[in-house]
């Protein structure tokens, strides 16, 4: 599905970057230092995290190369993986947190009726 929105340089570069901080908080969960509520939202945040970085990495050398060919490119490609990363930082931190800890499960299915 996603095959199509990101090239294969792109891929690597989230895949990489959200599979070494999966393993880590893996090796946490191993070792009891996350409960299995904090290793859910830590889980969401990795997957977000890495998407921002694979959208970033990719529009932003889009934009660039739309505005400035050449140096545009490699600018609007830092650039947007730091933005695409931040981006999913934040929101991948409080949705995981929003849905695993502190009771947020049972906020949403009441916000749903439940």
């Amino acid at each position: 599905m996603f095959g199509r929105l990101f090239s294969s340089g792109t891929w690597m570069a989230g895949a990489i970057t959200g599979g070494l901080r999966q393993l880590k908080d893996t090796s946490a969960y191993g070792q009891g230092y996350l409960n299995g509520n904090q290793y859910a939202s830590r889980t969401t945040h990795n997957l977000t995290e890495a998407f921002g970085l694979m959208a970033g990495l990719e529009y932003g050398a889009m934009l660039g190369s739309a505005i400035l060919p050449g140096v545009g490119t490699i600018a609007g490609t830092v650039l947007g993986a730091v933005f695409g990363e931040r981006l999913g930082d934040s929101v991948g931190g409080e949705v995981g947190k929003l849905i695993f800890e502190s009771g947020g499960q049972q906020n949403l299915l009441m916000a749903a009726g439940k």
